[in-house]
């Protein structure tokens, strides 16, 4: 069966770079400019910002789901060190994590576009700016794996393949 299945590269991947982080920088972005435009809309009393930050986490709820089903394919793939255990299982567990928080929030947001889309709770903006920060943190694990751990780039794959990992 698994001869079917394309060999892996020099990233140890069956296609030619990874394609988790080209998804979730949508998430990322999406998120966070849906959590400034909740804000800025709040501030300025400017009911059509909601509108924008709404769509934004619609997007951003569909596309996580994406990023988490590449990010597992990925993380399976990567043959991770002692050293970068620890890191790649937080991540993974609040990269699911945050596919709930944010389909929450979008699912109390819709909620909150029906009954008055002119104004948010304070619990809700409350709960935004602990979003923010969950990704920001997400984010500084992911930059880690890549950056200080170096998973799927071709040194580290190499010394994986041969055992100096």
């Amino acid at each position: 069966m698994f001869e079917y299945l394309p060999p892996l590269n020099n990233h140890n991947l069956p296609y030619p770079d990874t394609i988790h982080p080209i998804v979730v920088h949508f998430v990322i972005a999406m998120v966070l400019f849906a959590v400034v435009c909740d804000l800025i809309g709040f501030l300025t009393k400017n009911s059509r910002l909601f509108e924008v930050s709404w769509w934004n986490m619609v997007f951003a709820t569909v596309s996580i789901f994406i990023a988490i089903i590449f990010g597992q394919i990925e993380a399976g793939l990567a043959e991770p060190y002692a050293a970068a255990v620890g890191d790649l299982n937080l991540h993974t567990l609040i990269g699911w994590s945050l596919s709930g928080i944010i389909a929450a929030l979008t699912g109390w947001r819709y909620i909150i576009r029906i009954r008055t889309p002119e104004k948010l709770p304070a619990a809700y903006l409350s709960l935004n700016g602990l979003l923010f920060a969950i990704v920001l943190f997400q984010v500084y694990l992911g930059d880690k794996l890549v950056w200080v751990y170096g998973l799927h780039s071709e040194p580290v794959v190499e010394a994986t393949r041969g055992g100096l990992l």
